[in-house]
């Protein structure tokens, strides 16, 4: 589980947040990446961050949808 953030976004905060409180609920460990620390991450996600990915596989953007994400955790 991971979240692709960067520097200085008020979203990618609420998302860490999110993230952080549900996983730390279910047990799940999760990390952060900083889509500006490799070009390749910046090109595909620079525009869209936060960005979840589980399992490496893109589960959503922007925000936290809880239900939708807890689900996917618990799968």
């Amino acid at each position: 589980m991971t979240v692709l953030t960067r520097d200085g976004c008020p979203a990618c905060v609420r998302a860490e947040d999110d993230v952080r409180r549900i996983c730390d609920e279910l047990g799940v460990r999760w990390s952060v990446v900083d889509v500006d620390g490799e070009d390749e991450l910046r090109a595909e996600y620079g525009d869209r961050v936060p960005v979840i990915l589980i399992d490496g596989v893109e589960h959503g953007y922007w925000q936290v949808e809880e239900a939708r994400f807890r689900a996917a955790l618990s799968a």
